[in-house]
């Protein structure tokens, strides 16, 4: 059942389109059913995501309220100490959390006395036990080395979007970019969160686009976000309108279906969604949330983790016990 060979890694874009427009109630199901082969439907891992330095990117991403070069009201904060980042992992550990995630916004990772902090943090929160995750920016493989060294887990660069439709979204970097780090990740030996945001003003056939780079990889993201777009105001995609709940059920299912052994994680944009609507997600395959402290993920509203465990409680669901594994031993 969970095999290797079982996974495929040569899917065309028409494969996935059918998949994707299948009649709705019959993509739930095959995408339900595939998700019990491979996962226990009973568990949804919690995970922590903190921004360690917020603001001042110098990227134009149009969707993010951390571009310095829109004006969104968010307060740039430098580096956090070490010790207050610890803090925060332990809190999230305590309050059911088995990831933490920290991102910084930068645009890529500079060696420098910031990333020896970044270092650092990464073996405090592995410490503590918990499997920790970091988004940074663009990477080398050799920084990418250093941090498997630290006992990182796993490393976040989503694709955002497909190939074709990047460059509406994206200037100041390469889709071609996004995948080098990617590259360089796995051979660190570093787990792979990759995934994309939907509602960007992109078509089907774009969020068809950049699951099949995800699904044609030599192996597959070990962990994929599908966000829905968090409109923040004074960026370039505050006026697009919320993503239909529907469409992110597709895209969650057609995720399930294609990339059966990975963990499809219901990202940002569940602030607007209902309890019902987080249900139809995780029916369709979504086996993991993200929570922020202050009801935050990273600088836009999010549930609140009180809410979170009442709304798994009233589902049956249960957060997920964290596996000890080597880090090396995923690449």
């Amino acid at each position: 059942m969970k095999q290797e060979n079982a996974l495929r890694h040569n899917w065309t874009k028409e494969e996935l389109l059918a998949i994707y427009n299948k009649p709705l109630m019959e993509l739930v199901y095959e995408a339900a059913s595939v998700h019990r082969q491979w996962h226990n439907p009973q568990e949804i891992q919690i995970s922590t995501l903190l921004s360690v330095k917020t603001g001042g990117c110098p990227e134009d991403c149009s969707y993010c309220g951390q571009a310095a070069r829109y004006h969104t009201n968010i307060k740039v904060q430098a580096l956090l100490p070490t010790e207050t980042v610890l803090a925060h992992a332990k809190k999230a550990k305590d309050s059911g959390s088995s990831r933490f995630c920290m991102a910084a916004a930068w645009r890529e990772v500079r060696d420098n006395r910031d990333f020896d902090r970044i270092i650092e943090m990464v073996k405090g929160v592995n410490e503590l036990g918990l499997e920790v995750c970091c988004t940074l920016g663009m990477l080398s493989e050799s920084q990418a080395q250093r941090l498997q060294e630290a006992g990182l887990y796993a490393y976040n660069h989503n694709l955002d979007t497909s190939e074709e439709f990047y460059d509406e979204i994206i200037s100041t970097r390469k889709f071609d970019n996004r995948i080098e780090t990617i590259k360089n990740v796995r051979k660190a030996g570093i787990t792979v969160c990759s995934g994309g945001i939907i509602g960007l003003g992109e078509k089907p056939a774009d969020r068809i686009s950049m699951l099949r780079s995800l699904a044609n990889m030599e192996k597959h993201p070990e962990s994929v976000p599908i966000n829905a777009l968090a409109r923040v105001a004074g960026t370039p995609l505050e006026h697009l309108p919320k993503i239909d709940i529907w469409e992110m059920v597709r895209m969650i299912a057609t995720a399930r279906m294609v990339l059966p052994s990975s963990m499809v994680r219901l990202s940002a944009g569940r602030i607007e969604m209902s309890e019902v609507e987080q249900a139809w997600c995780f029916m369709a395959g979504a086996n993991s949330i993200f929570t922020g402290e202050r009801q935050t993920l990273l600088v836009t509203p999010n549930p609140g983790v009180d809410e979170d465990m009442e709304m798994l409680k009233n589902l049956g669901l249960k957060p997920m016990q964290k596996e000890v594994k080597e880090t090396c031993s995923m690449s």
